[in-house]
């Protein structure tokens, strides 16, 4: 089996990392935010006050765990991404699929409240560069994942 290798980025070197509950909805719930794209994860890092610190994290892969992957936008990932956002908690235990990034979190945002249509969302976000991101929701996911060291940028 290949080596699978996610990235987080911090303000801090994170070796042992922890299921934090922030003030406010991410798109797939409370958790452990990683993706498998460096270049996106230096971007996450680079925002932080401080430090910028890229960890990285090999995945081993457990078949018992409930897992939700949408390998790209699509309705039924919009509804997903609109729940969470709202606050509303899903039983998986890892969640993987595309970032609404800021841009995006805009167009969801006007889409949930009912400013813009489905389809008028999907016009406006087809030519968005492609995201990733696989959050770790529970202790049994976070169990996936060794710590294979970090780098400051």
């Amino acid at each position: 089996m290949e080596k699978i290798i996610v990235y987080h980025g911090s303000n801090v070197e994170v070796a042992e990392p922890r299921l934090l509950q922030n003030g406010f909805y991410k798109d797939f719930g409370y958790g452990f935010y990683c993706s498998q794209y460096d270049k996106q994860t230096k971007r996450w890092a680079l925002t932080r006050k401080g430090e910028s610190v890229v960890n990285r994290y090999s995945y081993t892969e457990n078949t018992g765990l409930k897992i939700k992957t949408f390998s790209k936008m699509t309705d039924e990932w919009l509804d997903f991404v609109a729940e969470c956002r709202r606050g509303t908690l899903h039983d998986y235990d890892i969640v993987e699929g595309p970032m609404a990034d800021d841009q995006i979190w805009n167009f969801v945002e006007e889409y949930i409240e009912g400013r813009i249509t489905r389809e008028a969302f999907w016009e406006i976000v087809k030519f968005n560069h492609p995201t990733h991101q696989i959050v770790y929701c529970t202790e049994a996911a976070l169990k996936t994942l060794t710590f294979e060291g970090s780098d400051t940028l």
